[in-house]
């Protein structure tokens, strides 16, 4: 099993499947769980988060209904969407404020604030510490909540009973504003997303995260760190 192969996917797993969206991860044995998201927007037209590609994974997206945009909402989430872009004609959307992610997507880059597109979701701005740069979007009409890195459920980010757990270093300065979402399902940037009691998995994540820190470091210190280097360098 590999921390984060950045070699061309073989494969990919459905992770949730919903009305307007599908979420996948491609090489399911990484440890990190790189995923996936396909939302369809507010004119039905199809937006993708931070895509990983797969060989298949659009016929699964085409069944949701045709491309509208690419959104790359982490600083380190350049992935494949440029690949996608270029396929489906449309530009990447970057947030105006993120850093790296323009000079690493070979296609257009259309940057906004605030709402992305005609997808529904508006985003934020979230740099806790130097060198962390990500944006959290929210849809209200149906209450999705995407968080790129700050919150995942992949195996190195959660301890104990966790379903959802923050990324090591917010352990120590748990995002406690997040608790104004009530969201009724999460998209995270690595693992499978939540549409069972969110909003509680969200709660208990942020409001208990810090004490389960000593923990979290003894199962996933070394693990993590050797992930955000290989981020950092790639």
């Amino acid at each position: 099993m590999t921390t984060s192969d950045r070699s061309s996917a073989t494969d990919f797993r459905v992770a949730q499947q919903w009305d307007d969206g599908l979420s996948w991860i491609s090489d399911p044995d990484e440890i990190v769980r790189r995923a996936s998201h396909a939302v369809r927007g507010d004119d039905d037209g199809v937006w993708l988060f931070d895509p990983v590609d797969a060989p298949g994974i659009d016929d699964a997206i085409a069944e949701l209904g045709p491309v509208e945009g690419v959104a790359v909402l982490s600083a380190y989430h350049a992935r494949d969407a440029g690949a996608f872009a270029t396929r489906h004609d449309v530009p990447v959307s970057i947030p105006r404020w993120l850093p790296r992610v323009a000079e690493r997507v070979d296609a257009a880059v259309e940057r906004f604030s605030g709402e992305l597109g005609d997808s529904g979701f508006r985003v934020r701005r979230y740099e806790p510490i130097p060198g962390w740069s990500e944006a959290i979007a929210y849809r209200s009409s149906d209450d999705i909540l995407y968080t790129p890195e700050v919150l995942g459920t992949a195996p190195l980010y959660t301890v104990g009973q966790e379903r959802l757990g923050l990324y090591l270093p917010q352990r120590l300065f748990p995002p406690t504003s997040f608790t104004e979402y009530a969201p009724e399902r999460i998209l995270v940037g690595h693992g499978d997303g939540l549409s069972r009691e969110a909003t509680a998995a969200l709660t208990d994540a942020v409001t208990n995260g810090r004490k389960r820190l000593p923990r979290a470091i003894l199962k996933h210190g070394p693990t993590q760190f050797r992930a955000a280097i290989a981020s950092m360098i790639d």
